[in-house]
């Protein structure tokens, strides 16, 4: 069965309003496939601000994102996926010397909030992506994904959280709405040009408690 079929079957058989015990682990390239079916069902081409993932229509290049995403599970240690008999979900997160492989100027790119404490900045993860099953949102399944990378984080002693949430051309709601319910605090702002497209990113700052 194809990627794409993957997730027409799981968006088909998935149509419930509550989940009952999810469960997270690392994520292995056995995963792949289910990975890249709940990109897609989440990034798609028609861009919606309740939607999220604004920037990439995961759909168009299959090849392209398949390889993308395993190359992170190949790279990534804090990439982690959420499944309750079936993956229903996914996070990946970067330190700061993979991120800042990828985003050299990142530090220097980014307006800080006159308040921020630059020390934040000595030990920190960047989450990129968390995405889950379209139809299953609303559910904790992002929080519970949380909880497994904060006990990681925690036995590292890495004490900071990063992730930037667009709001500009399109603003991402989703991502507005989850960076509050998980008492994230506006750190800063970067202007990002990405295919030609220039994005604002608000920088949210998380303490790992």
């Amino acid at each position: 069965m194809d990627v794409v079929n993957v997730y027409k079957t799981q968006a088909k058989s998935n149509r419930i309003k509550k989940l009952s015990i999810v469960n997270t682990r690392r994520a292995s390239k056995n995963d792949l496939a289910h990975i890249y079916s709940i990109a897609c069902s989440v990034g798609k081409k028609n861009k919606t601000s309740e939607d999220g993932f604004l920037m990439d229509n995961y759909a168009s290049n299959p090849k392209y994102f398949q390889n993308f995403f395993m190359e992170k599970l190949l790279e990534l240690e804090h990439f982690y996926i959420a499944e309750n008999n079936q993956i229903v979900g996914f996070l990946m997160a970067y330190t700061k010397e993979q991120w800042l492989k990828y985003n050299p100027h990142w530090i220097e790119e980014i307006c800080w909030r006159p308040n921020f404490d630059k020390t934040k900045l000595d030990n920190f993860v960047v989450i990129d992506k968390t995405a889950i099953l379209a139809n299953l949102t609303g559910n904790g399944i992002g929080s519970i994904l949380y909880e497994g990378l904060i006990k990681d984080l925690k036995s590292k002693n890495i004490n900071h959280i990063f992730s930037e949430t667009i709001i500009s051309p399109t603003p991402n709601f989703a991502s507005l709405s989850f960076r509050k319910k998980q008492k994230y605090n506006l750190s800063g702002l970067r202007y990002e040009d990405y295919k030609g497209t220039l994005y604002t990113d608000l920088i949210y700052h998380k303490s790992v408690d």
